[in-house]
């Protein structure tokens, strides 16, 4: 090849291709020898560029190249005589098909390679959706179609996936959490195998655990992609076109913002990995990928940084905590608390475990002033929502690990048959309880996630933590689609209750007390007697009355009451007595005005109407004036 070299721009990490050029920006210190290894994709033939210590800048060297026709090379660095991958490269070449077979004769060897598709986002504008109106979903691209029939190739790919929008969309559904997509090492890799230095740096690369032999061959796979990864580059294999896997992706986040819809990423990072790098990864993915948020699990994370990035000021940012990190000169609208103390509080009282109702009392109505919360009853980390009704032990012996692996403490109830059964009461005992932990999702005031086919009953046969499952167990259960219709209107119903009644997602914290004088507090707790909060230990019922008059202009404005009833018993709970209003339980009436009789292991949802003042009690009224 005829090529030109000149000094690159130490800026631009990564290998970035303009016109005719290509930039290659690395570390490498002035007392390296650097060399740019260039790899033709159908000969296998190298060449090499030597990077001198004239393009040095501190650790990085940087060189423009012209002459090379990226779309016949991939590349490698090479530094001190070892190939090392480049942490910057926007694809990776060499795991194009998910779990590969062939790749062991190729040592799992890996290049970067340099993205030339073009794509055109038009008029592509972040929906920005406020918490208060968020309805979150959460799945693995792979897992989520790989058990559909109809999907034919497209199985496991953002096609299928974008392929299901208009059902999500026709759901409620506002906000796709993907878990990771991107690049990550599943396949197992032996010890033994001479592999390249680049990828020792794998997962479990120091202790393996090789195929096991159950029932069937059972190859553990790291199927859940948490683990240190390729940050800027798509997972190839989650595309139906792996070639094209970038603009692929970009389609499904385009049609998602056509629709009104959000794509939030789950990124993993480990405990050393660069602060530095993980802000050029977010800020990429925000620009190239127009995403509209990350979930970022981590010990090690610059959250100061993250928080205070005017780049993300607008891009939601979800984390187990942020310890304050925050800029008392701004308010923040973007920072979510993503963790599972709703999920725990929620099962112990839906399955009958102690728990203190102060607890569930406090996470209904949980709200920061600088953030808001996520809120869930099953995500990927443990049972599905199913599940959780349906056994009382874990089972995970499809991989191999005898049932050691995932948490020993579900709080579920398999209301005395471990697994699925025919008979009648115990099938209708489970749904109700599925149908209970939705209602109780969609009344809380933090943002309701639902894991994905949670929705119909998706099961994975009781193991609650599939994430080496690669098959029928990790893979969504649409078999139970058709069976499962009334309970998706009911959530669908249940959706569209909460954002036609934005008090119950009010995006600040409520208030116990009646601060714009509407007739009643905000927000208040109700027992026996009204107006009295009875949040004693051992308690299992309670009412929440929600004052309509305190949401937004153009949202309704009815009060919202709703009953809790966590007992194997009926329960009456107060109801507070509204001036010029009654209560009205599905869309009747009720005789007795001043309780409600609650069915066991039941919620009852009452709203409220106004009572125009009679004409006859007009006249009553002067009447008695003038006596």
């Amino acid at each position: 090849m005829n090529l030109t070299v000149k000094e690159g721009n130490y800026l631009a990490l990564g290998a970035k291709v303009f016109k005719n050029q290509i930039t290659f920006t690395f570390e490498g210190e002035k007392e390296d020898t650097c060399r740019i290894v260039l790899i033709h994709k159908e000969t296998k033939e190298r060449e090499y560029i030597s990077v001198s210590d004239d393009y040095c800048m501190g650790s990085l060297r940087s060189i423009t190249v012209s002459g090379i026709q990226p779309q016949e090379y991939t590349y490698l660095y090479e530094i001190n005589g070892k190939e090392v991958l480049d942490p910057y490269a926007t694809v990776i070449v060499g795991r194009e098909i998910w779990n590969d077979e062939s790749r062991k004769e190729e040592k799992f060897k890996l290049s970067a390679g340099f993205e030339t598709t073009a794509f055109s986002w038009g008029d592509d504008k972040n929906p920005e959706i406020p918490k208060s109106e968020m309805i979150m979903y959460k799945l693995h691209v792979r897992g989520f179609t790989m058990g559909l029939k109809n999907a034919g190739k497209t199985k496991g790919t953002f096609q299928a996936v974008k392929n299901k929008i208009p059902y999500l969309k026709d759901l409620g559904v506002t906000t796709l959490e993907l878990m990771p997509i991107y690049e990550f090492e599943e396949m197992p890799i032996p010890k033994e195998l001479d592999i390249p230095d680049y990828v020792k740096w794998l997962p479990e690369a120091e202790d393996i655990i090789q195929p096991v032999i159950v029932d069937k061959e059972v190859k553990k796979l790291n199927y859940w992609g948490y683990g240190e990864g390729n940050y800027f580059a798509i997972k190839a294999s989650y595309a139906s076109a792996p070639k094209k896997a970038n603009a692929e992706f970009k389609q499904l986040v385009k049609t998602l913002h056509e629709n009104g819809m959000e794509c939030v990423l789950e990124f993993f990072f480990p405990e050393d990995a660069n602060h530095n790098m993980i802000m050029d990864v977010l800020h990429y993915w925000v620009k190239e990928y127009h995403v509209d948020g990350f979930h970022m699990i981590g010990v090690s994370l610059p959250i100061t940084s993250i928080v205070q990035d005017p780049i993300l000021s607008r891009t939601k940012i979800f984390m187990e905590d942020f310890h304050g990190q925050y800029d008392s000169r701004r308010k923040y609208k973007n920072l979510y608390i993503y963790k599972d103390e709703y999920q725990y509080a929620a099962r112990q009282l839906i399955n009958q475990y102690d728990c203190d109702i102060r607890e569930f009392a406090n996470q209904q109505r949980k709200q920061g002033e600088n953030y808001g919360y996520v809120n869930y009853v099953a995500s990927n980390n443990g049972f599905t929502l199913a599940d959780c009704f349906m056994y009382n032990d874990k089972h995970n012996e499809a991989n191999g690990e005898e049932n050691r692996d995932g948490n020993d403490y579900n709080l579920s109830n398999n209301f005395g048959i471990e697994g699925p059964t025919k008979k009648k009461f115990i099938n209708e005992q489970r749904r109700n309880r599925m149908r209970m932990a939705f209602t109780m999702l969609m009344f809380a005031q933090g943002v309701p996630l639902i894991m994905a086919g949670d929705e119909f009953g998706n099961t994975q046969e009781g193991n609650n933590n599939a994430y080496c499952q690669d098959n029928e167990i990790g893979w969504v259960n649409w078999s139970q689609f058709a069976k499962y219709k009334e309970d998706r209107e009911f959530l669908k119903e249940l959706i569209g209750f909460r954002k036609q009644h934005g008090i119950i997602t009010k995006e600040e914290p409520f208030r116990f007390n009646d601060y714009r004088t509407m007739g009643a507090p905000e927000f208040s707790y109700h027992g026996e007697n009204a107006w009295i909060s009875q949040l004693d230990p051992g308690r299992r019922s309670l009412g929440m009355l929600y004052n309509g008059a305190y949401a937004k202009e153009g949202q309704s404005r009815e009060d919202i009451y709703v009953g809790y009833n966590f007992y194997s018993e009926d329960v009456k709970l107060a109801l507070p007595i509204l001036k010029q209003k009654k209560w009205m339980l599905a869309g009747m009436e009720l005789e007795d005005q001043q309780f409600v009789v609650v069915p066991a292991h039941s919620i009852c949802v009452l709203k409220s109407i106004e009572v125009p003042k009679t004409i006859s009690t007009k006249r009553k009224a002067r009447k008695t004036k003038e006596v």
